[in-house]
C-alpha cells in the first residue's frame, strides 16, 4: 500500500488498456507478469485484480493491438504470452496523448494560475 495515503487508487475507465500496451512494449509477457510489472511500476499504488486484467486483456487482443500465444512461463507451466501488435504501438502513442491532454486540464483546473489580460 501506499505509505502516504494507506489505500491503493483506483485505475479510471480506459486506462487499464493503456497501462497493458505500455507495459507490452517492453516485449511479450504473460497475464500475472503484466499485473506484476504495472503493481511495480506504480510503486505499489495499482494492484490490478484478474477479474479485470483478463477482460482487458481479451478485449485488447479483439481489437488487434496485442496478439497472443501459449508458452511455458518461468515456473514451468503453460501461459498465454500477449505482445503488442504494430496496431497497438499505434494506439499507445494515441492513448498516451490522450491521457497527457486529460492530466494537464486537470491540473489546471485543481491549480488555477492568475491569467493576465
Amino acid at each position: 500500500m501506499s505509505p502516504q495515503y494507506g489505500e491503493r487508487l483506483e485505475l479510471l475507465q480506459g486506462t487499464l488498456d493503456m497501462l497493458i500496451l505500455r507495459t507490452l512494449i517492453f516485449g511479450a509477457q504473460h497475464g500475472q507478469g503484466i499485473a506484476r510489472a504495472i503493481q511495480q511500476t506504480s510503486d505499489k499504488e495499482f494492484l490490478v485484480e484478474h477479474g479485470a486484467l483478463y477482460p482487458g486483456l481479451q478485449r485488447l487482443e479483439q481489437r488487434g493491438w496485442i496478439a497472443a500465444e501459449w508458452g511455458t512461463s518461468t515456473n514451468n507451466r503453460k501461459a498465454r504470452f500477449y505482445s503488442l501488435t504494430r496496431t497497438g504501438r499505434k494506439q499507445l502513442v494515441k492513448e498516451t496523448a490522450k491521457w497527457k491532454r486529460l492530466v494537464a486540464a486537470i491540473g489546471r483546473i485543481l491549480e488555477p494560475r492568475v491569467r493576465e489580460g
